[in-house]
């Protein structure tokens, strides 16, 4: 039987808070700031009272040195022999009110924890102004606890009730309350069973044990032993994250401040991207090993290495909390048409934009004025497309890989690829199939929408029938009575009348415009072929053009049937955003891979991907189903993704192979018809939608082989493949994730849903 690695043991909650002020137990750095409302900490109070079990806490044992930040706003000199693992809420919550220290929300707001006792009918509350003047209540329990706080807190209980009910209480009535009261204090005494792991135990472990132990906990994750290790080596870069973060949340300090109109960060936010930028690495997963000096080869651990480990992380911090490198960065979000966190549904798009934007500029030597349009088109395309919605970090690793083999200090080549991957995400299928796709829906949330918004600023719009700036009316410094609103074109009372009522028909992305509505039209609920010629009599012709295609209106709009003006208006909402795009490309890059033998060199990516045949096994010569379902796979993750090709008759390595031995597997049909007619009915076959409009099949020659090209466009709702085994319902969600296609379930489906479709 192995050795374990804990020992249950038990502590009073006296011992609790006198080893958590003496220093032998250190605040939990590996979790959250204190995040529970006053009303858990109320029934947590009350559990106790009526001597509830309240869960097991867990510490740990790691060896920590002198500077670990202690609970509430104090720092402490001595080192703790134990850190909590599990229960940080519930000590944080007993310790804030026991000694009435103030504690930090995770909004950094320093607050006392107040909680009331009403020892006639014995329960608790969280202290307000109107419990502040009841008399039946001790309105901040606190006072029990503190040094000779007790009795006069007791008798000037029984002051203010005598007071408020006209009449001395009796010796018996007292009796009974201040035994009650001396049952709240009683906790002092109150047992917790704790788990102490030893100190053998690693980061993976103590995570590992946490989530089994305790599934309703926050899993614990790689940057949150990252910061705990800062804390115990290099306390004051920990210090700096918490500071910095703090600063771009609170409103009014004096001198230059993080504050910005698009995030609010966390610390474990920066570390990202300070990771990020000193060991080009987005998975955090060696990182914590690198930092405690560990040898990744040999296993072995070392001071020396450490400190030159934390150097190299101290100085990406330094270039990351820079408040010029910061602000000169969101100057390029702001470029690409992005107003304010209203408009942002990605943080990961900005941390990691953030990152790429401090790499192009430190190490490969780009001015800010160099990097604003570029980064601006990036930024662009990571939101739009959601390439850092679904498994961040695995497509982060790989843009970074990309750019780690460029050639150290060439800005030219680091601008270069960006554009390239800009443009193998932003094709002409994206523009004329995918991106129309991803507007067929009526979520106030959706990125593309978001992209449209971006747009019309970038484009310097202004309202529909109305001579505002969509971008002034957007500014995140000005606070207007009335937000900027988006109406319906076609009321919905007139859809009514047409026997349409479903709420994502009536609320379409496409039925819903910014418009200024003259003072007489305000309330009108008339058709649009009713309104229209009304409003436009009015208007200067040249502003009405320019208005009706900024604002995406389809020739004879108000005539068409609803849902022939949806399809038309998506298509040209599409334009605009590309329009718009295009306007931030100063020059195009010299080098866009668009022919098939060109995706072909640049190898597998987000875009693209390689299967050396669908039905002729070249390892066991001979024909093999089982290789169909990696096209239909294939083509599923393209299609949940931002589109891309995929190629059979090409190896990994990018060695073409041609389909002729496929080809011959299909005897009397054996010519390029015959194939494309068996990929055709493969994925109709396979996949939970037709494909006839985001699909295309074609045969290129590459290297004098004949290869099968399949290029997907965006789906516009979710796409299901038929699992390999167990059924005809197609219920496998696919989607391509950097060079990999990966499935999905459960949260992680319908988090990436919402993020990706809105």
């Amino acid at each position: 039987m192995p050795p374990t690695l804990y020992r249950d043991t038990g502590y009073t909650l006296r011992h609790l808070i006198e080893n958590i002020e003496g220093g032998r137990i250190g605040l939990p750095d590996i979790q959250r700031p204190f995040v529970w409302s006053a009303a858990k900490t109320r029934d947590l109070f009350d559990s106790m009272y009526r001597g509830y079990p309240i869960g097991t806490l867990m510490f740990w044992e790691t060896g920590a040195e002198v500077g670990t930040r202690q609970i509430g706003t104090e720092v402490g000199d001595r080192a703790p022999q134990l850190l909590v693992v599990d229960g940080q809420q519930r000590l944080t919550a007993l310790f804030a009110v026991l000694t009435g220290r103030k504690i930090v929300t995770k909004s950094f707001e320093e607050i006392n924890v107040r909680i009331a006792f009403r020892p006639e009918d014995q329960t608790f509350e969280v202290t307000d102004a109107a419990i502040e003047r009841d008399a039946h209540f001790i309105p901040d329990i606190t006072a029990l606890w503190t040094q000779g706080g007790y009795k006069p807190t007791v008798r000037k209980f029984f002051q203010r009730l005598e007071q408020a009910s006209r009449q001395a209480l009796s010796d018996a009535a007292k009796d009974e309350l201040e035994e009650r009261i001396d049952r709240v204090r009683d906790p002092h005494e109150f047992r917790f069973q704790v788990v102490e792991l030893g100190a053998s135990a690693d980061e993976e472990q103590v995570a590992d044990i946490f989530v089994r132990i305790n599934s309703e906990g926050v899993k614990l994750n790689q940057s949150d032993f990252i910061l705990t290790l800062m804390s115990v080596h290099w306390e004051k870069g920990r210090r700096q994250l918490e500071d910095f973060s703090r600063a771009a949340v609170i409103a009014g300090l004096p001198g230059p401040s993080p504050r910005n109109a698009f995030l609010d960060p966390r610390p474990d936010q920066l570390l990202r991207v300070a990771v990020a930028v000193a060991f080009r690495r987005a998975r955090l997963q060696h990182v914590y090993s690198v930092l405690r000096g560990k040898d990744l080869e040999t296993g072995k651990v070392t001071v020396t290495r450490r400190q030159e480990q934390f150097d190299r992380l101290a100085k990406a911090h330094t270039k990351v909390l820079d408040l010029t490198n910061w602000h000169e960065f969101f100057q390029c979000v702001t470029e690409a048409g992005f107003r304010s966190r209203k408009m942002i549904t990605s943080d990961n798009a900005l941390l990691y934009g953030y990152t790429i934007w401090l790499i192009g500029h430190h190490d490969f030597g780009l001015t800010a004025d160099e990097l604003r349009p570029v980064i601006a088109r990036w930024f662009f395309m990571a939101h739009t497309t959601g390439r850092y919605s679904n498994s961040p970090e695995s497509q982060m690793e790989f843009d970074l890989g990309r750019i780690g083999s460029l050639p150290h200090g060439d800005g030219q080549a680091f601008s270069a690829e960006l554009d390239r991957i800009i443009a193998a995400n932003f094709t002409g299928d994206y523009w004329n199939i995918s991106l129309p796709n991803r507007l067929d829906t009526s979520s106030s949330r959706s990125p593309v929408l978001f992209a449209y918004q971006a747009a019309l600023n970038i484009l310097d719009a202004e309202m529909l029938c109305g001579s505002l700036r969509i971008r002034d009316l957007l500014d995140p410094s000005v606070k207007p009575a009335k937000g900027v609103d988006r109406y319906h074109l076609f009321h919905p009372k007139t859809l009514a009348g047409l026997g349409i009522t479903d709420r994502r028909q009536v609320n379409a992305i496409a039925n819903m415009a910014y418009v200024t509505w003259p003072a007489s039209e305000m309330t009108n609920t008339d058709a649009p072929h009713d309104y229209w010629p009304r409003i436009t009599d009015a208007m200067d012709p040249v502003v009405l053009e320019r208005q009706v295609r900024w604002h995406a209106l389809p020739v004879g709009w108000e005539q068409l049937d609803y849902p022939t003006f949806l399809e038309r208006r998506r298509q040209l909402i599409a334009r605009v955003v590309q329009e718009a795009f295009e306007s931030l490309i100063k020059e195009r890059p010299a080098y866009v891979p668009t022919a098939s033998a060109d995706i072909i060199t640049a190898g597998e990516s987000q875009s693209t991907e390689f299967k050396a045949s669908a039905r002729w096994n070249v390892y066991t010569q001979q024909a093999d189903k089982s290789l169909r379902h990696n096209i239909v796979k294939a083509v599923c993750g393209f299609l949940n993704g931002e589109g891309g090709n995929l190629f059979i008759g090409v190896a990994d390595d990018s060695t073409v192979l041609g389909i002729e031995s496929d080809l011959a597997t299909l005897e009397s049909q054996a010519s390029v018809d015959g194939y494309e007619l068996f990929v055709r009915q493969l994925l109709d076959n396979g996949l939970s939608t037709p494909t006839a409009t985001t699909v295309r099949v074609h045969f290129p020659e590459v290297s004098g082989q004949v290869v099968c090209q399949i290029s997907v466009a965006a789906a516009g709702r979710p796409v299901f493949a038929k699992p390999t085994k167990g059924g005809n319902e197609a219920t496998d969600f696919w989607v391509r994730v950097g060079n990999a296609t990966k499935q999905l379930h459960g949260d992680d489906l319908l988090r990436y849903q919402e993020e990706h479709w809105g």
